[in-house]
């Protein structure tokens, strides 16, 4: 800016996803490439690639002002939102290692996502808790193989993770208390055997956990720890259990202060009506590791065609995404606006 003020951070992901996209659009991704040994598809199939022009957009508006802003605006393009290979590190843990938020330090941050549920021309918004804290985990169940004629010979690693995964889904329905928090346990990934009649040594499970606090995410792991150990106990099996296995968020909490504060900013933008309070999202975020450093918005903008039912959208990370393109101008204004006046509210 032209003279000194606040720093306000303004965050877009960038990443794409191995899945192959579906439509007939003329600028449909035909880019592929192998991932976890397969050849696969790429796509933006949550919007990155919108998340970038949005902040592009916002940028040049904020340049053309600059001599009459006060302060300082850090605009942050982030690669591996959607997790790194095993191992590695990356994502806003790595940005936030390497001085994203530093020189000058942010004082706040704000962030936005498409909502491809939600009508193109909305914003919608939560405070406090927004989105889910997320675990994911990796199980390998050890049991003895034999012919599948012959099941009494075998300690059988399918029949283990089939009741373990039946029994794991008390988890969210006995131990978790509902009436404040919501929570998911999903096993996503299951692979054994190579054959109709061989029982084999072992199954791998992955799966995932989303909680809304430390505590509730804690108790959940416990009690996933506690189930898969127990049933494979009972069955003669073992298991190794991974947890987490190469994601840990926590959950994306909207500072309650700030969120009063600006949420007048998003009414005067896009107008009252089009400014919709939001249940909990039980997606995660890692722009969750920036709020812990720092008080952050992270608030959806809508994709979703005028009229549309949203049932009949297509949602995140499927082939048939689509993107209203609208809903972008909206996204543009609604963050430019938001730096504005946050840097004016600070002088």
């Amino acid at each position: 800016g032209g003279r000194p003020g606040p720093v306000v951070a303004l965050r877009a992901d960038m990443d794409a996803l191995p899945v192959t996209e579906r439509n007939s659009l003329p600028f449909a991704s035909k880019v592929r490439a192998t991932y976890n040994g397969q050849d696969v598809g790429l796509m933006h199939a949550c919007g990155h690639d919108a998340h970038v022009a949005v902040l592009l957009g916002v940028a040049e508006i904020l340049a053309s002002m600059k001599k009459d802003l006060p302060g300082t605006i850090k605009f942050i393009f982030q690669p591996a939102e959607e997790g790194v290979p095993v191992g590695e590190v990356g994502g806003a843990k790595q940005m936030i290692k390497e001085g994203a938020l530093q020189n000058p330090k942010a004082d706040v941050i704000f962030g936005l996502h498409s909502d491809p549920k939600v009508e193109a021309g909305t914003i919608t918004y939560r405070s406090g808790p927004t989105m889910a804290a997320v675990n994911n985990f990796r199980v390998v169940i050890k049991g003895k193989g034999s012919h599948g004629a012959n099941p009494w010979f075998s300690v059988d690693p399918i029949v283990v993770s089939a009741q373990i995964i039946n029994n794991i889904q008390t988890i969210v329905s006995r131990n978790l208390n509902l009436t404040k928090n919501p929570g998911v346990v999903t096993v996503g990934l299951i692979n054994g055997g190579t054959r109709w009649n061989i029982i084999p040594e072992e199954v791998v499970m992955m799966g995932t956990i989303r909680a809304f606090s430390e505590e509730d995410k804690s108790m959940m792991v416990s009690r996933l720890k506690q189930i898969i150990t127990n049933t494979c106990e009972a069955a003669g099996a073992t298991a190794e259990i991974q947890v987490p296995y190469t994601t840990d968020y926590p959950s994306t909490y909207n500072d309650p202060e700030l969120m009063t504060k600006m949420l007048p900013t998003l009414e005067k933008t896009i107008g009252e009506k089009n400014v919709i309070a939001a249940p909990p999202e039980t997606g995660a975020e890692d722009f969750s590791f920036y709020q812990k450093e720092i008080p952050g918005l992270f608030l959806f903008f809508g994709t979703m065609r005028k009229g549309q039912d949203p049932e009949t959208a297509a949602a995140r990370h499927t082939a048939a995404f689509y993107l209203e393109e609208s809903g972008m101008k909206t996204g543009v204004l609604t963050l430019a606006n938001l730096t504005v006046d946050y840097l004016f509210s600070k002088k």
